[in-house]
């Protein structure tokens, strides 16, 4: 009988997806909850790995692929429950990505599901998921947090349509730049374009039938000088 408990890591891969907000989940290829939907998670290897978010990040890596641009650790979870196999212990992780770079991991690694619309899942990774999408829209009424939803270089019209998404509420172009403080004037390459000097300008810009439209990134995850939403 083991006497000490398994200690593992939990990724929640939150995306955003046909206005959505969604998360990455897959399909157990051994017990327990064998063909069931899970979050990815591994145990910590303590002679390989340097961290628990070191874990996160190589378990990652080997069951997709994949490296988020961001990672936070959630909260513990813990309990002779959650586990059939006994007393377990996982840390929970949440990471944002955009969906076209998960979907890079290809079909067969991942399913997306709407996290307002979860099926059965292993373990207790459906409560994992609901903190962790209370962790991101709390933290996303007042930080950069949903840059990280966004690729690299985004416009602030993408910017504003991932803030709607996740909070639900679709607002106007002069509100939404009141809210995270974004300057009116147009932003020249290297310069912020908001009061927190958070959103850098390059000088890149997207194309389309309308006026070209500038391209920004995050230069840090950081909170803006006012609360935004």
């Amino acid at each position: 009988m083991r006497t000490t408990p398994n200690v593992s890591v939990d990724v929640v891969l939150l995306s955003l997806h046909q206005g959505k907000l969604q998360v990455a989940l897959h399909r157990r290829a051994r017990g327990p909850f064998q063909d069931c939907l899970a979050l990815p998670g591994g145990y910590v290897h303590v002679d390989k790995d340097g961290s628990i978010e070191a874990t996160a990040y190589r378990v990652l890596k080997q069951k997709t692929g994949l490296q988020p641009r961001y990672l936070e650790q959630l909260r513990t979870f813990a309990g002779p429950q959650r586990d059939p196999r006994g007393w377990s212990v996982a840390i929970s992780h949440v990471a944002l990505m955009p969906y076209e770079e998960l979907r890079q991991a290809g079909d067969e690694v991942f399913h997306f599901h709407d996290v307002d619309g979860l099926p059965d899942l292993a373990f207790d990774h459906a409560e994992q998921i609901r903190e962790a999408v209370r962790r991101v829209c709390n933290k996303a009424s007042y930080s950069t947090l949903p840059c990280w939803l966004l690729p690299e270089l985004f416009t602030l019209t993408q910017l504003q349509r991932t803030y709607e998404q996740i909070f639900g509420e679709t607002v106007s172009r002069s509100t939404f730049r009141s809210r995270l403080g974004i300057k009116v004037a147009e932003a020249h390459p290297g310069e912020s374009a908001d009061q927190a000097d958070i959103l850098l300008a390059t000088d890149q810009f997207q194309g389309g039938s309308q006026r070209p439209a500038r391209l920004f990134r995050v230069n840090q995850l950081s909170l803006f000088k006012r609360a935004c939403w």
